[in-house]
């Protein structure tokens, strides 16, 4: 069947005008970190009907990824995250120029991973930050900032539990997250961003509490009952990383996909106009 893209993606023109439309068909979105979050930032894009998307992950689908991951199935278990998101990109945009980038971000490495000539057209670009390493998230907001380039950063999604909690403000205004609260300080003290009023960074975050994991959700799985738990089990249970990921902190796709969609949602807003 030959697609009706204009069929497909008439409803973006109803919403934002034939001109705001128009631009979205012609963005060009990355995002960086292919998880619970940014699988479902990257769906939102490609179901927009976006001309080009940038996929960056070095990670493979793992079982543990299904309870979140819009793209881990039984049959993508194994493959590359970039690759199982560009095949089910082309089912829903053929259309769409699908970049797979299969390299974590760093400091180190930002911005020359990108495919970008000097003179690429800044007002159709978005990137979407959902990774969790606080040294990679600083050097992408500190180039953002500098160039005046659109980026949001998704802060931890792990540990929480209520969708409804999640909301999109500056940097400034953060609450409830280690994750962010860390690229905050890491921004003023090594790239010198103002101390005072709104710093330029926009994020997603939730305002609820992180949730430390649970000793008998994560381990009775594993034990007949709680008593047979041995102390060195409970230690290991409550260790975590300290990065807010979702390996250690429980996770949930109500949460993680609202992450997604609300980094999604302002990227194409922030392009439409």
């Amino acid at each position: 069947m030959v697609p009706d893209f204009h069929r497909r993606f008439a409803g973006l023109a109803r919403l934002y005008g034939a001109a705001g439309a128009e631009r979205i068909r012609a963005a060009h979105i990355v995002v960086v970190g292919l998880g619970g979050v940014g699988s479902w930032a990257a769906e939102a894009a490609a179901r927009s009907g976006v001309a080009r998307l940038t996929l960056l992950d070095l990670d493979h689908i793992a079982e543990s990824n299904i309870n979140r991951q819009v793209h881990a199935l039984d049959s993508t278990l194994g493959q590359s995250k970039v690759q199982a998101m560009r095949e089910r990109i082309a089912q829903i945009n053929p259309g769409c120029q699908v970049d797979c980038i299969e390299e974590f971000v760093s400091a180190e490495n930002w911005p020359d991973l990108l495919s970008l000539d000097m003179h690429f057209a800044r007002k159709q670009l978005a990137v979407i930050d959902a990774c969790d390493q606080v040294r990679a998230k600083t050097a992408m907001a500190a180039w953002a900032i500098q160039n005046r380039i659109s980026l949001i950063s998704v802060g931890a999604a792990g540990g929480k539990r209520l969708a409804h909690r999640v909301d999109i403000d500056d940097l400034s205004m953060v609450t409830h997250d280690p994750l962010l609260a860390q690229m905050r300080y890491r921004l003023r003290k090594e790239h010198k961003i103002s101390r005072s009023g709104k710093m330029g960074a926009m994020c997603v975050f939730s305002r609820e509490p992180v949730m430390q994991p649970s000793v008998k959700g994560a381990l009775l799985e594993h034990a007949a009952n709680v008593e047979e738990l041995t102390q060195q089990q409970v230690a290991e249970s409550t260790h975590t990383d300290g990065s807010l990921n979702c390996h250690g902190y429980g996770s949930v796709v109500s949460v993680t996909s609202t992450f997604g969609m609300c980094a999604a949602s302002w990227a194409l807003n922030k392009i439409a106009g």
